[in-house]
Formats: C-alpha cells, structure tokens, sequence
C-alpha cells in the first residue's frame, strides 16, 4: 500500500539527509578499514573462510587496480579510501536518513 504524505517536513528531511551526507562522507574513511576487516581483509590478505576469501577464490587472479585489490589494500593501510567511495558513503547514509525522516512524518508527529 502506498502512502503519501502530501510533503510533509519536507525541508526537515531535506536537512537530515544532507547533514547525514557530510557525517557518512566524514565516517567512511574511518569505517573503511574495519568494515573491511570484518568481511575477511586482514593485513595479511584475505583470510581463510570469510567471504573475501570466497570472492578471491571465485576470481581467481586478482588484477591490480580492481576493486578486489583496492578493498585489500585499504584494509592493510596501504591504500586511501577514493573519492568515489567517499561520496558512496555520504550518498548512502544521507539517502537513508531521507527516507527514515519521511516515513517517520507520515506515521508520527515531528
């Protein structure tokens, strides 16, 4: 069932979302690492049994500069997070933010 909530908070949520931009711009290098480490990139290379090694293992030769050798490298240091991701984490949390916001102001009062 669709609902819609004929704009309500719209600028409330338009500020959320991009505040929540800037702050997912701002943590996704931070997060970066350890959210890479938790799925299997050790600094080591990938370890044995997690999903990063099933990738590496359904890929095979790893090419430099994909996006398998670029997940490997940040989660050993070696490597900065690109802008592309950078922007992909700000667009992600402030997209979400939005739509929580918007949801939130068709089933309660803000």
């Amino acid at each position: 069932m669709l609902i819609y909530c004929h704009g309500r908070h719209a600028k409330l949520a338009e500020l959320i979302a991009a505040g929540s931009a800037l702050v997912g711009a701002a943590v996704t290098p931070l997060a970066a690492a350890p959210v890479l480490g938790a799925i299997g990139f050790g600094a080591a290379g990938p370890v044995a049994g997690t999903m990063a090694a099933g990738v590496q293992a359904g890929i095979g030769n790893v090419i430099a500069g994909s996006a398998f050798a670029l997940a490997q490298s940040i989660a050993m240091g070696g490597a900065a997070v690109p802008l592309f991701g950078i922007a992909t984490g700000g667009a992600i949390l402030g997209g979400v933010a939005y739509g929580v916001v918007k949801v939130a102001a068709c089933f309660a009062v803000l």
